[in-house]
């Protein structure tokens, strides 16, 4: 998250949003935010949302997500909003939008994800 300069500004019970700046270092070839950019910021909301409804001493994994790019990533900065579908004891679904936003405030839907998520408890290797 730091690398991208990517910040959680937002966290209740199964909901977060993360915002992230426009930066020329995480483009791609035509100066948009590289599609990898934007999945790794919805990844990270689909998990802070889910992990927002474990117990406290868990870790997530993510095992799958879809990713879907709707727009080219451009605006001033970021917005990604993750949201808990379906928690369970061990596997949680979670989705997430990520928002352009440019210097006027207009906001753009610009990608999707689904993802899910596994519970960890018991490993020193994986914690909150």
């Amino acid at each position: 998250m730091t690398t991208i300069g990517a910040t959680l500004v937002r966290v209740a019970p199964g909901e977060v949003e993360i915002q992230m700046p426009f930066g020329a270092h995480i483009t791609q070839q035509h100066g948009f935010i590289h599609g990898g950019i934007l999945g790794t910021a919805l990844d990270s909301a689909c998990g802070f949302a889910s992990l927002t409804l474990m117990p406290a001493d868990a870790g997530i994994l993510t095992i799958e997500y879809k990713l879907n790019l709707l727009a080219p990533g451009r605006g001033e900065w970021f917005r990604f909003v993750g949201r808990v579908r379906k928690a369970g004891r061990t596997i949680t679904l979670a989705d997430a939008d990520a928002i352009a936003v440019e210097a006027s405030g207009r906001e753009r839907l610009i990608a999707t994800m689904t993802a899910t998520e596994m519970t960890i408890t018991g490993r020193d290797d994986v914690r909150s």
